[in-house]
């Protein structure tokens, strides 16, 4: 498998702890809604939730570790689940504080003992590590999740064995780590330092960096550094952290959130206005096929902040509109950041996420992102209609007659769309059959599937099914964009295969 194929599959594995953030937004949100000022002070209901969210967000680390074993095992077991757990209860155990402090015959009755431990063992318990347990835990769990052993030994075959030998591996990564991991930490906190040294600017290039990553689907790795604890910024948890944050000195309040908040501005109205763009350009015998496309696409991407179905209707087709999408995110990010109007999210910058995150300690001016949105939506609209009509780019509705899809094939395909097993059976014939397949995984919208040859696979014919893209990642990776539909679609594939 080549490295890129190799970086999807974590990325697509971060999605797995990730996904659980918006049931922390939630309870954390209407927590905020019941008591904003008192934090739970001054309502039962309102510290019950607050307390549930935020056991969620305190464990973040941990959920990497299960979530990434999980997402990343070759059949999505519970025991890849188990042996994350595992590995990781030893990393942190054997390098916290307390362990290093007796590895070095610190006297831990000491008053300042703490201070005579490297700053790096206090912050073992992190997603870094998290991630780093889940990707070695799953990969022992591929290699020795079938291995029979003899006999006398026979009830710790196959599964059972995992956990054992991650239990093992651990002990000598805990070794290695004790040595280097002072430096990586050294070196995440002076990364972490340099972005938060240029301030807007640098979430005005993390924002660029985001669009333009997902392509390939690496922009969940680039999330981590920003968005959780990787590198010591923890955007998320800490926004999420409300009150509790500022008091414990972790959150700043204008200045927590920047890495989120500009995203709000594109995703519920800069990318509506580019799909208006798109239908407005349309060709006339295919404004009203354009316009159900965008309007879907527009109503997803305002609400739930969920925009890769409007990303990859041009993404491919006209990739200049797309480097200027992942400027004008940018630029988005940057002023946000700047005039410190933030909100946050728990799973993407939707209507439901600024609504909840609103009265969040943490939401400073966020209704300013409104009027930044209305103002984005315009910028999106004259800019892409501007380089559509000028390039003569073919986007939605502006195909060439050849290419474009007629009534009877669009009715067709509505048919086969509506019947998710038969679609997958299409989709499977569309990849080069069960022989071509060598794993299949899926996220919100594409379908992630290892193959033995990636030239087998039909791209003409999957987008005569409905996908909206087709990359492939080297000779053994591909991902199908197929809309919210994907995870149905990839089960009925398991089924099949």
């Amino acid at each position: 498998m080549g490295i890129l194929a190799y970086m999807q599959r974590i990325g697509r594995s971060l999605m797995v702890p990730v996904a659980v953030l918006p049931a922390a937004a939630i309870l954390l949100g209407i927590g905020y809604w019941i008591d904003p000022n008192g934090w739970g002070q001054n309502s039962i209901v309102a510290a019950f939730l607050i307390k549930s969210g935020g056991a969620i967000i305190d464990n973040m680390p941990i959920l990497f570790a299960i979530g990434v074993a999980y997402g990343m095992s070759k059949d999505k077991d519970g025991a890849a689940a188990l042996s994350g757990l595992v590995g990781f209860l030893v990393v942190t155990t054997l390098l916290s504080p307390n362990s290093i402090a007796l590895f070095n015959g610190i006297d831990t009755k000491a008053d300042d003992w703490l201070k005579q431990v490297p700053a790096a063992y206090g912050k073992i318990n992190n997603q870094f590590i998290g991630i780093l347990v889940g990707i070695i835990a799953a990969e022992l769990y591929n290699r020795f999740s079938r291995v029979e052993l003899h006999k006398a030994l026979s009830f710790f075959s196959g599964k059972r064995l995992v956990p054992i030998v991650v239990s093992v591996v651990m002990l000598l990564v805990s070794a290695v780590l004790y040595f280097i991991w002072p430096t990586i930490y050294d070196a995440l906190v002076a990364f972490g330092k340099y972005i938060k040294e240029l301030g807007s600017v640098g979430a005005g290039i993390y924002g660029f960096f985001n669009r333009l990553l997902i392509p390939v689907g690496l922009h969940h790795a680039l999330n981590s550094v920003f968005w959780f604890d990787v590198a010591g910024i923890n955007d998320i948890p800490n926004f999420l952290g409300g009150q509790k944050s500022i008091e414990d000195g972790l959150a700043t309040v204008g200045i927590t959130g920047r890495y989120q908040a500009g995203f709000f501005p594109v995703m519920m109205f800069g990318l509506p206005g580019a799909a208006l763009a798109m239908y407005h350009t349309a060709k006339k015998g295919n404004k009203d096929k354009t316009a159900s496309i965008m309007l879907a696409a527009s109503f997803a991407a305002f609400f739930t902040g969920v925009t890769e179905p409007l990303e990859f209707a041009f993404m491919f087709v006209a990739p200049v509109l797309y480097v200027l999408h992942a400027i004008l995110a940018g630029i988005s990010l940057y002023i946000a950041a700047a005039m410190q109007w933030i909100a946050g999210f728990g799973f993407s910058a939707g209507l439901v996420d600024m609504l909840l995150s609103s009265r969040n300690p943490l939401a400073v001016h966020w209704y300013m992102l409104i009027l930044q949105g209305l103002v984005f939506f315009v910028v999106y609209y004259v800019a892409f209609r501007f380089v559509i009509v000028k390039f003569n780019l073919k986007t939605p509705g502006r195909e060439d007659e050849d290419t474009t899809v007629s009534s009877t094939e669009s009715t067709q395909k509505k048919q086969v769309i509506g019947d998710t097993s038969k679609l997958a059976e299409q989709y499977l014939a569309v990849v080069g059959g069960k022989g071509n397949l060598t794993n299949i995984d899926s996220c919100i919208t594409r379908l992630r599937l290892g193959v033995n040859d990636s030239e087998l696979v039909d791209e003409q014919a999957a987008k005569a099914l409905g996908a909206m893209a087709v990359i492939k990642l080297g000779k053994t990776g591909v991902q199908i964009i197929v809309g919210t539909q994907a995870e149905k679609i990839a089960d009925e594939i398991k089924k099949l295969v």
